[in-house]
């Protein structure tokens, strides 16, 4: 049976400096993410004993646990990529335009972005999404991995809102976090995934 794998960070974990620093890198790859990881294969296992003794009974449970660490597992995965030590700026190209076209402008993208991520109760994301039905960009709350999320949309840009994304550097200031953030976007990265999934 295939398992999840932890990936490799594409960068080192000082790279993204001074806006996100390798301590917390370090943590939030190799413990955190690395524990999604886990729980998701964990959670595969135990409901392949179920199914094989008909222990049907517990599957709610399992698959509400293996939902919530994929889609942790995913996101962090997304993560990693959408950042990188010479992110920063603004999209140009047909990434650029989209935005524009359904968001108005870049700047009305930039502060639904920021008031999404900066604004989620507890943990969660803020992500924009490609809705695939409408052919739409889209902005998404994301509450812990997997709540608030339209079915089908997919994911092009990720700010982790968790605080092991960003406490131990900027404390329980979320917006200079999101601030911060939009200094490491890797640009290419979503344009790459918006080519992907809008043609």
């Amino acid at each position: 049976m295939s398992v999840y794998s932890l990936p490799d960070l594409p960068y080192d974990y000082a790279a993204l400096e001074p806006h996100i620093n390798g301590q917390i890198l370090e943590l939030h790859h190799d413990k955190h993410h690395a524990a999604y990881v886990k729980g998701a294969n964990d959670t595969l296992d135990q409901l392949a004993e179920a199914r094989e003794k008909g222990n049907f009974g517990t599957l709610v449970g399992l698959e509400k646990t293996l939902a919530f660490n994929v889609s942790g597992h995913l996101l962090h995965t997304l993560y990693w990529q959408n950042m990188s030590p010479d992110g920063g700026g603004r999209p140009d190209g047909d990434l650029a335009e989209a935005i524009t076209e359904h968001f108005s402008s870049f700047e009305a993208f930039h502060g639904q972005l920021t008031a999404a991520t900066t604004g989620v109760q507890g943990s969660g994301w803020g992500v924009l999404v490609y809705e695939p039905t409408a052919r739409k960009l889209l902005v998404e709350q994301v509450y812990d991995h997997h709540g608030n999320v339209a079915q089908g949309s997919l994911p092009l840009l990720a700010f982790d809102a968790w605080e092991h994304a960003y406490y131990l550097q900027y404390r329980n200031v979320r917006p200079d976090f999101v601030k911060a953030m939009w200094e490491v976007v890797n640009w290419p990265d979503v344009a790459a995934r918006y080519a992907a999934v809008a043609t």
